[in-house]
């Protein structure tokens, strides 16, 4: 290339993808705004059309792929579930149109201030929308297997214990973690499989205005679905890395839950009690590793606020950890971490 030939930038590229689409779809070009970013390479914009608003995915080659976002939109939309539908693509470029499910995710209206009443509707509406999700069709998918499940806990010493805390682990620590890695890894691993969102919280879930005819929740950020443990979507849910909610409310949610996709067939145990452990042992993987994700955020990618949620993660670590017997190493590390005096709690 021409040193003085200007460099074409990737804003670039998509406004001349953008203006290459049919007249029919009534983009007005000029009127692009930021809709949304999350924690990796993909961006949203806003883009009014003739009817409605509508939503530009920019996942940017070779760091995003776009071929899963659209093989699990079609298997969504096929189960019923609330997903975007996809407008126009380019894979090659990692650009798509997708109509548009709201401004207001959970977490924003959370964040706004509702009711207890407007909370218990929206949640409720979640859990029949969760049921939906892991009914669809899951075959081919990459299963979220017992070494995939390790390999994410490894997040927890690198980022959390050595670059977070800057603390080095001793031998018999490192064996401790390890053991308790297995435990997680191969429980959950052995759970019965359905499709697994794997972010299914509130700031994923889109609650959409009553005159839009969708129904509650919308969902979005499924690209990394995979085969999963039953266990793992109503775990992110109760265990919100964004919202505390205090174990009253977990369980009662949890509950609804299990008795939905008990009554519909999904493969859930006859007893409560042990799909409690399910799930929270489920929780305790993902935030451990969500700890791992968010330290590596802010250390690594210089996006600070995620250190704004490690206090409430950590908090849902201790509930679950603190209950069962194997998990006592891991309790004494964060004792060790946060400069906490040992306390002593009924395990089982």
């Amino acid at each position: 290339m021409d040193p003085q030939t200007p460099k074409i930038t990737r804003s670039q590229t998509l406004q001349h993808w953008l203006s290459s689409l049919p007249n029919t779809l009534g983009l007005v070009l000029d009127s692009m705004t930021p809709a949304s970013s999350d924690a990796s390479f993909r961006r949203y914009f806003r883009i009014e059309a003739s009817e409605q608003s509508l939503i530009i995915m920019d996942a940017p080659p070779p760091q995003e792929n776009c071929a899963p976002f659209l093989d699990i939109t079609h298997r969504l939309s096929e189960a019923g579930v609330t997903v975007p539908q996809i407008l126009a693509h380019d894979l090659a470029q990692g650009f798509m149109l997708l109509t548009d499910l709201g401004h207001r995710t959970y977490y924003d209206r959370i964040q706004a201030g509702l009711s207890d009443s407007e909370l218990q509707t929206l949640y409720r509406q979640s859990l029949d929308m969760l049921v939906k999700l892991q009914r669809a069709r899951h075959a081919g998918l990459p299963i979220f297997d017992e070494t995939r499940l390790i390999t994410e806990l490894q997040l927890f010493i690198q980022w959390f214990v050595q670059t977070h805390h800057q603390t080095e682990l001793d031998d018999k620590e490192q064996e401790q973690l390890q053991q308790i890695f297995g435990i997680l890894a191969k429980t959950m691993a052995a759970e019965p499989r359905v499709l697994v969102h794997r972010d299914f919280h509130s700031p994923n879930l889109m609650a959409c205005e009553p005159e839009s005819g969708l129904a509650n929740p919308g969902i979005l950020d499924y690209q990394d679905a995979l085969l999963g443990p039953v266990s793992y979507d109503i775990a992110s849910l109760v265990f919100d890395a964004r919202t505390t909610w205090e174990e009253p409310q977990q369980l009662d949610w949890a509950i609804r839950y299990w008795e939905k996709a008990k009554n519909i067939g999904l493969p859930l145990p006859t007893d409560f009690a042990q799909f409690h452990q399910q799930y929270e042992w489920s929780g305790l993987q993902r935030n451990l590793r969500i700890l791992g994700v968010f330290a590596r955020l802010h250390h690594r990618d210089e996006k600070s606020h995620y250190l704004a949620h490690i206090p409430r993660v950590l908090q849902y670590v201790r509930q679950v950890a603190g209950r069962y017997q194997p998990f006592v190493p891991l309790m004494r590390l964060l004792d060790r971490l946060q400069g906490i005096e040992p306390q002593v709690k009924l395990t089982f």
